[in-house]
Formats: structure tokens, sequence, C-alpha cells
């Protein structure tokens, strides 16, 4: 076998996005694409802004000289200063350049951050429903996943956070706007959190919060998200402009880390040393130029607060049991039956609806739809669920 046990392993019990994305590719050879709705892929159905394209036209123009050649693999020092100077602006602390690292997205960041601060053994809490590929970011560093399950209304379950604390616990990973809940922890439940972490502190142990932000500007109904810097101290950041800007192809983020953590030198070195390591050496330089002016743009949210309008309500009328996202472009309703694969199949074969089971995200009997498709995708699919709703649920 070419593929290693461990991997092989790994990809049997994970890939239903993608899984369901090439379903739908073959699907859509066999029915027509009007005749196919596919909510697998959170992939952004929007362009990025027009001001952005034209920067990147612009850049491209008049380029500077060595443009394209390598940087100082943390990313360029003047584009880590724009982003300081945003995040400063943004949450009321004294960011500097030295506390912001230029990655190849969030996943990329990720990897390098979760290098950097294992040691072997150590554990990383994730809370679940989750994006199911931060089980293996852990796991290739050394690390182990605890996987912790959340409450019913998806948020933080702190007393199931504390439980499973131990000698080994490293770090929190949380991500909020959730994939693939569409929930924001609240203000209350992250401050519990923090009061849990710092009772941890006065025994003499220091657990990191990892706070993957790859959709914190895709908010709705002008909800202010709470303040994570000022909430705990020991918080890193991992920040993609893939959704925010519509760019998941360009693989362009940072890593923000708070000015609370006193060895931040230590820190960058390791996530340099990690970066060559990792062969991702520094971030797209031409999207480096770019993306530093834009950090307090974002696509349009209200697109995708009109899908999740007319898809939430028209579950919701057809019977379906969800919590309503106010957050990225995911909800993440109730499976009708107790077995979610069972009924995602059934949903693919009558109606032509993809969808991914929820085990894709630690959570069986339930199943995400990715609503970032051309809104008559979504208007295009809520008979189907209708006449779902009417023969499945009683």
């Amino acid at each position: 076998m070419i593929v290693s046990h461990k991997i092989k392993q790994q990809m049997e019990e994970t890939g239903w996005i993608r899984r369901m994305f090439e379903e739908g590719i073959g699907m859509k050879k066999r029915y027509g694409d009007e005749n196919v709705f596919d909510f697998s892929l959170g992939n952004p159905d929007v362009e990025p802004p027009q001001q952005l394209k034209q920067s990147l036209i612009d850049t491209l123009n008049r380029p500077d000289v060595g443009m394209h050649r390598y940087m100082p693999n943390c990313g360029l020092d003047d584009v880590r200063k724009e982003i300081a100077a945003y995040l400063t602006e943004y949450y009321g602390m004294p960011f500097t350049a030295q506390h912001t690292y230029m990655t190849a997205g969030s996943a990329g960041g990720l990897n390098i951050l979760l290098k950097s601060i294992l040691n072997m053994g150590d554990e990383v809490i994730v809370p679940t429903p989750y994006f199911m590929e931060f089980k293996y970011y852990i796991e290739s560093h050394g690390g182990v996943a605890r996987l912790v399950n959340t409450r019913d209304d998806f948020q933080l379950d702190i007393q199931k956070i504390e439980d499973a604390i131990t000698p080994k616990t490293r770090a929190i990973l949380i991500n909020s706007p959730n994939n693939p809940t569409g929930v924001i922890y609240s203000e209350s439940v992250l401050r519990e959190l923090a009061e849990l972490l710092y009772k941890y502190r006065g025994q003499g142990k220091k657990i990191y919060l990892i706070s993957d932000d790859a959709y914190k500007k895709l908010i709705y109904e002008n909800i202010q998200p709470p303040n994570i810097f000022s909430i705990y101290d020991l918080v890193i950041s991992v920040t993609s402009h893939s959704k925010d800007l519509a760019l998941p192809g360009e693989r362009i983020g940072y890593i923000a880390i708070s000015p609370e953590i006193k060895d931040v030198d230590m820190l960058i070195s390791g996530l340099m040393f990690s970066s060559r390591a990792l062969g991702f050496v520094n971030a797209p330089a031409l999207f480096q130029r770019v993306v530093g002016k834009f950090q307090r743009n974002s696509v349009d949210i209200n697109e995708y607060q009109k899908k999740r309008d007319v898809l939430y309500n028209a579950l919701v009328e057809a019977g379906f049991e969800c919590i309503k996202p106010m957050g990225a472009f995911y909800i993440f309703p109730k499976s009708p039956i107790d077995n979610e694969l069972e009924f995602v199949k059934i949903l693919q074969e009558k109606e032509h609806i993809l969808a991914v089971p929820g085990r894709g995200f630690g959570k069986e009997g339930f199943f995400r739809i990715a609503y970032c498709v051309p809104f008559e995708k979504v208007l295009g699919a809520l008979d189907g669920f209708r006449r779902i709703g009417k023969e499945y649920i009683k």
C-alpha cells in the first residue's frame, strides 16, 4: 500500500466534505447543473471587493524591484505594521508588528503554530462540532486532540471542558463564528472559560487559547463579537482572508499574538522555524502586499444574511430543528432520522440536494448546509426540503 496506515485511517474517517462535493460534480453531469443543489463545500460564491481587485492590478502595474523574492518568514514588515494598526484599533490593545505573523491562510497558520507550541503528547481541547481537520493538524505535530461536546445550543460547556483538562493540556482551540454551526460563542461563556483558565494559572498551569477567526467578519444583524483578547491574556488568533475577502485560493492570512504574552519574540522565532520546516516558507508575496490595506473591508454580509434568512425560515417551517446561525455561512440542522448519513443519502437521491453528514464534524445526528451558493440555488432547494420534511418529520 503506497500510503501509510495512519493516513489511510484518517482518509477513511474524514473527507466527507470533499466526498459530497465530488459526488455533486457527477450528479451535475447526469442531471444538469440546474437540477442539483450542492451545499457541500464552504467555497464563497461572491467575488472579492472591487477595490481589492483594482489594488492587485495597480500592484502588478507598478512593481517594486524584488517584489516576488523571498522575504523574512514572518512576512513583510510594512504589511505587519498595517495589520498591527488595525488590530490595535479593533481590539483596543497595543499590537505591534512583532505581534503579527503572515501565513498561508488559517490552515498554514494553525499548523505552524501547533508545531511551535506542542510537545509530544500535549493535549489540545477542541469543542465539538468542529472543523475535522483541526484533529489532524494537532496529531501531525505530536499532540492529542481532546474532543469535548458543546451544549444543546452549541455554546461551550465549561464543565465538560474542565473535566477534560489534564496535566498535559496545552491549549484550547475554539472557532467562532463556528464551522459547521454558525454559532458565535457568547461573551458570558467565554468569560466563564477565562475564569476557569485563570484558576488553573493560579495552580501554576498555563493554558493557551487559540482562536480560529476565519469567519470573524461574517456576522449578522450588527452583532458585536466578544473581544477575546480583553477576556483572556494568553490568546493567539489565527485569521484567514479566504472568507471575509473571498480569497480562498490565494491562501493568505495571519497570526495575531496577544500583547499580554511575554515571550512573543521566542514564539515568532518558533513560527519562523516551523514555517520553513513545514515548507510554507512565507505567505504569498503578492497578496501580502494587497491585503494589508483591506483589514477594515469584507464582502457584503447582507448577501449571506438574505440566504440564511430564507433557508432557515423554510427549514423551520418544514419541521427541521436547527439553531439560527449568527455568523459564517453554515447551518447545522438535526437529522429527522437517527442515522444522519442515511438521511443525507435520502436528500441526495430524492431531491438532488447535497449536504455533509454531521459525523464529518464530530457530531452524528446532524447535517451541514453551506449556503455560500448562488441565491437561486437556495430558492431551488426549498421545495425539496419541504417535501422531505413532510415525509420524514412527524
